[in-house]
């Protein structure tokens, strides 16, 4: 988000964990996001407050809330981007279409739910699962045993979320943005491609959706949004069934990865209009820069290769892809950066986006 605010002339202020982290150069305090005087001396120096994850404590932004500082999404929304069993919830009491879940405490709970539902079930954590982490396919109570004996469970309510394993044919993701005047804007429903557990490519706008699913999906997000009042961005993540549902995956509410396209691919970038809408702006276009846009994103290959050997090379091979690297330090599996080729073909825009990655992780 720190080169849209300079284009917007809006100072950017960031509480970081690290001295070196990859927003180095806009931070002004660093410190612990789950300790509250850090975090309110920080918030005492903005006029709102918004994040780049998830996993700022709730009794922290609800005292700052109670203290009348402007937390953007709000404490109450971001709760069902924190905790699934929270968002399966809400999720089922506004009717927006789902898996079938429950919510279990002990082994029997779950085993009876894989008689029903099985013979294959999906276990999640419902706090702190990301990337695959914290998301478990099993058949049996005793593949989660660990997760049922530990005392941290305890802790997060005693519960796990298991649910229906849905025979789907992709994964799509709908990003909007809402303000607190109420104005909302949406993307094109993406594709976004697995692998690993890991969101490898995504495609935009999703290949031969239906113009009768794309509106199916914005309204899905539409009313996520508005009933939860989210502010900023909102993505929802879901599946396309075999049978041409769309069923709701997990929420995130921020700048997203399924949302990196719009940086090359769009009117307005989801950072951009993350910062117009958590500041109450006129939210920003979303049409397509070019008819399409493929985002490939770079993982780690190794805990050491920091993948710019061949940095020049893809620049010269590739002149077309737009390369964005994080400023993380290399790790087997994570997301490092990513590339975006825009133009008016998909197969054309994916083939050249993993030519230039590939050459990168050589």
């Amino acid at each position: 988000m720190i080169a849209p605010a300079g284009k917007l002339g809006i100072e950017i202020k960031v509480l970081a964990e690290t001295q070196d982290s990859p927003a180095a150069e806009a931070t002004t305090l660093v410190g612990d996001f789950t300790d509250f005087e850090t975090v309110l001396t920080f918030a005492k120096s903005v006029d709102v407050i918004t994040f780049d994850h998830e996993h700022v404590p709730l009794a922290i932004l609800q005292q700052l809330e109670q203290q009348g500082i402007s937390v953007q999404p709000s404490s109450r929304a971001l709760a069902h981007a924190q905790n699934k069993l929270v968002m399966r919830k809400a999720l089922e009491k506004m009717g927006a279409p789902s898996p079938i879940w429950k919510e279990v405490s002990t082994a029997l709970e779950l085993d009876q739910f894989i008689n029903e539902h099985g013979p294959e079930v999906v276990v999640k954590t419902p706090i702190g699962g990301y990337d695959g982490k914290g998301v478990r396919v099993v058949s049996s109570s005793e593949q989660v045993s660990d997760w049922l004996a530990d005392p941290m469970l305890a802790s997060l309510g005693g519960s796990l979320l298991v649910e229906q394993k849905v025979s789907f044919k992709r994964e799509l993701a709908q990003l909007c943005a809402r303000n607190p005047n109420g104005d909302f804007a949406s993307w094109p429903v993406v594709e976004t491609r697995q692998k690993n557990g890991v969101c490898s490519e995504v495609l935009s706008p999703a290949p031969n959706i239906s113009s009768e699913m794309s509106r199916e999906a914005v309204k899905i997000a539409r009313l996520i949004s508005e009933s939860l009042g989210v502010t900023g961005n909102l993505a929802v993540e879901m599946f396309e069934t075999n049978q041409g549902e769309l069923l709701v995956n997990e929420l995130a509410m921020r700048p997203h990865n399924s949302g990196h396209f719009t940086i090359e691919g769009s009117a307005t970038s989801q950072f951009e209009q993350h910062l117009r809408a958590v500041l109450n702006l006129p939210l920003g276009k979303t049409d397509p820069i070019r008819p399409v846009a493929v985002m490939a994103n770079l993982l780690g290959v190794s805990n050491s290769q920091d993948l710019l050997a061949n940095y020049d090379k893809v620049m010269s091979s590739f002149p077309e892809v737009n390369i964005h690297f994080y400023g993380k330090a290399p790790r087997l599996g994570r997301k490092l950066g990513h590339i975006t080729v825009v133009g008016d073909d998909v197969e054309t825009c994916l083939r050249t986006a993993e030519g230039a990655r590939n050459q990168l992780n050589n």
